[in-house]
């Protein structure tokens, strides 16, 4: 059987709680808001993996983790993305880049691109922008707004906390949306 995987930072509670109040105020969009447990920042989406495959990539986070000190990471927006896409497809809370973020991203391609029972994976090389998907545009209800009548989202945040550990999630999708399931938690060296 295969899994739909990806490799992530989870949030704190509290900041997911911040976040699920901006939700709120922008419940007029035209939206599939995120469920409070979902909200977190993909690292790498690693597609389908067969169980044999999974314990490798947990293995390797593992490997990762133990060799990265915690980091915070800032939360500065919100806007609609991804930025290039017209019309929007969600609702973006954007992060601060950030220099530990994407060394810890570039250590985790190497580590399971370094593995040859990983040869199959593709992490894709692209620029990395630290985002939460705060809600999914629902296309047909969008396009039905008047573009002057459009919603402007653009609002500075000043959220901050502290990465301690990094989780590998698999992606169940249903019709109500996804659910992510942690496979592994892989805390920082202490």
């Amino acid at each position: 059987m295969n899994h739909r995987v990806f490799i992530a930072v989870n949030l704190p509670k509290d900041i997911k709680e911040q976040l699920l109040v901006q939700q709120k105020r922008l419940r007029d969009l035209p939206a599939r808001w995120a469920k409070e447990d979902n909200l977190h920042i993909t690292l790498i989406f690693l597609g389908y993996l067969k169980d044999e495959e999974i314990v490798k990539v947990c293995e390797a986070v593992k490997e990762v983790a133990q060799k990265t000190i915690p980091f915070s990471i800032k939360l500065n927006e919100i806007c609609y993305g991804p930025p290039e896409k017209i019309p929007p497809r969600m609702v973006w809370i954007l992060g601060e880049k950030s220099k530990d973020l994407a060394n810890l991203k570039d250590n985790l391609e190497k580590e399971l691109l370094g593995n040859p029972s990983l040869n199959n994976l593709k992490t894709g090389v692209r620029l990395f922008s630290p985002h939460i998907t705060l809600g999914r545009i629902r296309q047909w209800e969008w396009q039905r707004i008047e573009p002057e009548e459009r919603p402007e989202i653009e609002t500075e945040l000043f959220l901050t906390f502290e990465v301690q550990s990094i989780e590998v999630m698999e992606s169940h999708l249903k019709r109500g949306g996804a659910e992510y399931l942690v496979l592994e938690s892989a805390p920082f060296a202490t």
